[in-house]
């Protein structure tokens, strides 16, 4: 076992060993540079500097006040050293919020002087001699602790490329204040200098001269620096943990000057109190907002880490089994400026914006019609990022303000509008919600909004492409089957019709005869029929449009499901003659198309209610529920798709038929539903006297007349 004398010799002989290998590779790496080699002046330097500190450690020993001022530049040189590093390739704004923390870190170790003078004057005061010696350690903790901090953020911002020529260099450092800052908590500890501890940092100084050495070969290469923003946080995170311990350390010390119960009693008090405050403040999203922030403003030239923008992005748009595609949408464009909620909006049949999709906003009241058709216009051709919040202080930039719906400028949480166009055509609009740290938009929020949203666009695009093109081949699929259906209906009508021809001319029995025929030439009529209705499908037309009571329709519907005494489930509300251009059966096939899966989405007991109302040069026939109801995207985008069917067995083609011949009777067919509220269907047809207008006019306007008055009447709330 080595005695205390062997400790010493063991220290002595590395310090020295220590302070000629320093010298040497100073003196070689000054000469490297009177040359004209490339070779840091600041590491010849602070190697210099090192070498003049080992020489009084191991003449004076760590005690000496001597030693302890060598160390003081010794430090200071090394934080020359790595600020040097930083600005190796003379990106001044790299560098610009690195000096501050260097500034304090030199501060608190020049302040090292300060308590040596005090220890000059009242080193003979026993408690005072202790008091300066563990503030003293505690600066050199803090300094230890900061210079790692600046050592980790040096080798982790580097380029990959360009680590292997900083990273012997940075491995040096890290060993040296490393090794200090367990030698000073021992220290600070234990009340003195731990004398195995200070053989061990002779040996330790040698390899970072010899670290240094290796490095100085591998560094000839310029490095270049771009701390990334995690980096930067966890480097400040690591800087105020370590300022924290620090502060811990010296209260508990202060505490337990203090003696006696009223010691234990306020340390209890001040762990009690720390640990509530970190409950309260760490899992608070805000307080990590604020911090974001704060770091990409005041340490960072650019808000944005574009990089891990992108990633993000392309996570949240390539996940495979998760929410929707438009939900995914709207969470990319939010999760760029931390918006905590936002929806999509995409241009309807009439070109107005309907809701598509949310996202973490539930509670907000979107209208049928979202935004008129001349905002959508608005936004395809400025392609322009609303700040609503400006809006609502009366800023008018283009012409937004008279275009922005009422209620969203009512609803404080909505913060912004980005346009998501694709090719000078606008195929969605993202309503951004307020993020939890409020802040003003500022041009690099503007740009990156709008690169983000032509990226959306041209996804959204390609989506709406490739469902238009699975639509079309399933109708091609559909046509090509019922064509061989309908010859086969057709070929069984007129078996039907020969065989009642038969059955007249050859039957014995005269009542049994006449049963037949009525069964037969029903079956026929029937046949026929449904390849009259099946014909018009591809026509795009239907017979006979006619002046016909809705009112009187609604209640021959509702007549169909009454049963006895009991509750009838769909119900026709008594309501003032409202007569219509349309087809009578066709309207009624609507009619039942539509109450039929309103009962299905509805529990047993619920009424479906009827009802007709006038607007304007039009009539509307509404279908009402209280049933489960239909979220935003399954409207868009399943409701009326063909062969898309919620029911087992079910053809999926009943809404799509519906609409298709509402459309047939100039007509057009609105919906709104709430999930877990219920659905209204509204069917609007042009009234009567507007029908007989449009007879008496040319006959090539007559097609277009007959939609204007559905086309501008306003949708229910």
């Amino acid at each position: 076992m080595i005695g205390s004398f062997g400790w010493a010799d063991l220290g002595h002989d590395a310090f020295l060993v220590a302070a000629f290998a320093a010298m040497l590779l100073s003196v070689w790496l000054w000469e490297r540079h009177r040359r004209g080699a490339l070779s840091s002046r600041a590491e010849a330097l602070a190697l210099g500097i090192a070498a003049l500190w080992c020489l009084m450690h191991a003449a004076l020993g760590p005690n000496a006040i001597v030693t302890q001022l060598a160390e003081v530049p010794r430090n200071i040189g090394w934080l020359v050293v790595v600020y040097s590093l930083f600005r190796r390739d003379n990106r001044h704004e790299t560098v610009a919020p690195v000096r501050p923390v260097l500034l304090v870190l030199g501060c608190v170790e020049l302040l090292q002087v300060a308590l040596a003078v005090l220890q000059a004057r009242l080193g003979w005061l026993p408690h005072a001699t202790t008091t300066i010696f563990q503030v003293s350690v505690l600066f050199r903790l803090l300094l230890a602790t900061g210079a790692l901090v600046l050592v980790h953020n040096l080798y982790a911002g580097a380029m990959t490329a360009q680590r292997a020529a900083v990273r012997r260099t940075c491995m040096a450092l890290a060993l040296m204040w490393g090794f200090d800052l367990n030698y000073y908590t021992i220290a600070y500890l234990g009340g003195t200098w731990p004398v195995g501890m200070v053989a061990l940092r002779g040996v330790a100084q040698v390899l970072t001269v010899v670290l240094a050495a290796f490095g100085t070969a591998r560094g000839a290469s310029v490095a270049r620096f771009s701390p990334s923003r995690s980096v930067a946080f966890q480097s400040l995170s690591l800087l105020v943990i370590g300022t924290y311990l620090i502060i811990m350390v010296g209260a508990a010390q202060s505490l337990a000057w203090m003696g006696g119960n009223a010691s234990q009693l306020a340390q209890l008090g001040f762990a009690f109190a720390t640990t509530i405050v970190i409950l309260a403040l760490v899992p608070s999203g805000r307080l990590r907002g604020w911090i974001n922030v704060m770091v990409a403003k005041h340490l960072f030239q650019h808000r944005y880490d574009y990089r891990a923008e992108w990633q993000r992005f392309t996570r949240t748009i390539g996940r495979a089994n998760a929410q929707p595609f438009h939900t995914r949408v709207v969470q990319a464009m939010a999760d760029i400026t931390d918006s905590a909620r936002g929806l999509l909006l995409v241009p309807g049949e009439g070109g107005d914006l309907v809701l598509a999709a949310r996202w973490q906003w539930p509670t907000l009241q979107v209208p049928a019609t979202a935004l008129s058709a001349g905002a959508a216009q608005f936004f395809e051709q400025r392609f322009f990022v609303v700040d609503l919040d400006e809006a609502r202080t009366g800023t008018d930039h283009h012409g937004e303000l008279a275009i922005i719906p009422k209620w969203l400028m009512i609803e404080e949480s909505a913060w912004a509008l980005v346009p998501l166009v694709h090719f000078d055509r606008l195929v969605g609009l993202v309503v951004l919600g307020r993020p939890p740290l409020a802040r003003k938009l500022d041009w690099e929020d503007f740009d990156l909004l709008r690169v983000v949203g032509q990226q959306l666009a041209s996804y959204l695009a390609e989506q709406n492409g490739q469902a238009a093109l699975l639509e079309a081949s399933r109708f091609d699929e559909f046509n090509r089957r019922m064509a061989f259906v309908m010859h086969d209906i057709k070929n069984l009508a007129s078996q039907l019709a020969l065989l009642s021809r038969n059955a007249e001319r050859h039957a014995d029995n005269p009542e049994f005869r006449k049963d037949m025929l009525v069964t037969l030439r029903n079956s026929a009529d029937k046949l026929n029929a449904l390849l009259a209705r099946l014909s018009r499908y591809g026509a795009g037309n239907v017979e006979r449009i006619e002046p016909v009571d809705a009112a009187q329709v609604i209640a021959a519907v509702a007549a169909r499901y009454r049963t006895g005494t009991e509750t009838p489930p769909v119900d026709a509300l008594a309501s003032t003659p409202c007569v219509v251009m349309a087809n009578r059966e066709t309207l009624e096939q609507v009619l039942l198309h539509l109450v039929q899966n309103a009962l299905d989405a509805s529990l047993p007991g619920m009424v479906v209610l009827l009802q007709t109302r006038i607007e304007a040069l039009g009539g509307v026939i509404e279908v009402i529920d209280s049933g489960s109801g239909m979220s935003a995207d399954f409207v868009r985008t399943r409701l009326f798709t063909p062969f898309v069917s919620t029911k087992a067995g079910g053809f999926g083609i009943g809404a799509f038929e519906a609409r298709e011949l509402v459309r047939a009777m100039r007509g057009r067919l609105d919906v709104e539903s709430r999930e877990g509220l219920g659905s209204r269907f509204a069917i609007r047809l042009p009234l009567a006297i507007s029908g007989q207008l449009e007879g008496s006019g040319p006959a090539s306007n007559s097609a277009n007349a007959a939609g204007t008055p559905t086309e501008n009447s306003k949708k229910v709330a």
